[in-house]
């Protein structure tokens, strides 16, 4: 009987666990970043493929974006961070959570394009039939070809990949970018786009039905988005007297509700409203000449709606 207690004790246990993937690459840094506004204090050495978190109920490890939707879909994993992209590549059936769209960081949209050299003929999709393209989304460049009617050969690049078109390995390229600059230095030039992708936050089918794991996912979901909504902005505080409310209130009309609370002193407000932070520096002084008093700039890290 003992026994049998101790077992299911350590099912529970080992059912109370989210099994979190998290991009190793291109992606880690800014994911770790968001993490940190979002609440957790989470951290790897570099040789370690998995994170330490402060919530004992979340065990993270790291994984390529190319192939976290398998894992989440499989089970393997409760839920993780990738692209759109390696979710349309994979053919994964995910639960999408949120976009994770993180301003000044690596977590931007993104483009898949397809490029050829600026001296090709070639203007269109409809030009690539009977060609040789090279990219890392195998399966979804076939997809958008079939769909187009175009009969072309597809190989998986493993790198370098603008290398091969310049050097005629292949005759066009499917590439990821985001302002065509890098695309533009090698002397190429973007035809089509096959897809745009943000960065997504997934979770498996079966996991996200499970009441105690849909609740930890929404949760996780609600501070993310709060650590994303807070990029980019900063609290700003003063006091006001009352004859020069109107005036400050002019001033600050264009953003969101600013607060409006009573101070201990006669005649006086405290006024706090969150603004984007690169207004900050031509507010502050139109503030200050409209009345307003003890001015306070702080930092954001998470922003709910």
């Amino acid at each position: 009987m003992y026994n049998e207690r101790k077992r299911n004790m350590k099912m529970k246990k080992n059912n109370n666990i989210l099994k979190f993937g998290l991009p190793k690459g291109s992606l880690q840094e800014s994911t770790f970043k968001m993490l940190r506004k979002a609440g957790f204090n989470i951290s790897v050495s570099s040789r370690s493929y998995f994170p330490s978190i402060d919530d004992n109920e979340i065990e993270c490890v790291l994984l390529r974006a190319q192939e976290m939707s398998r894992y989440v879909e499989q089970g393997a994993l409760d839920c993780g961070i990738t692209g759109n992209d390696w979710i349309l590549e994979n053919g994964s059936k995910v639960e999408k959570i949120a976009d994770l769209v993180y301003a000044k960081q690596s977590l931007m949209p993104v483009r898949w394009v397809f490029a050829v050299p600026e001296s090709s003929s070639m203007r269109s999709v409809r030009d690539l039939k009977g060609k040789l393209i090279a990219t890392e989304l195998v399966n979804a460049t076939k997809k958008f070809l079939k769909k187009k009617k175009v009969n072309a050969e597809v190989e998986f690049s493993w790198g370098a990949t603008e290398v091969k078109v310049a050097s005629n390995l292949v005759d066009a390229i499917v590439e990821l970018t985001e302002t065509g600059r890098s695309l533009r230095a090698n002397k190429l030039r973007i035809i089509d786009t096959l897809c745009t992708s943000t960065t997504q936050f997934i979770a498996n089918k079966s996991s996200y039905k499970n009441s105690w794991k849909k609740e930890k996912i929404n949760n996780l979901k609600l501070l993310l988005n709060g650590a994303i909504a807070a990029e980019g902005k900063v609290g700003l505080k003063m006091n006001v007297c009352d004859k020069n409310l109107n005036k400050l209130l002019k001033v600050v009309s264009a953003l969101r509700n600013p607060t409006i609370s009573k101070l201990s002193k006669p005649g006086w407000v405290a006024l706090e409203v969150v603004i984007n932070e690169s207004i900050v520096r031509k507010i502050i002084p139109s503030l200050k000449a409209n009345g307003a008093e003890g001015i306070i700039e702080y930092a954001l890290n998470k922003l709910i709606y």
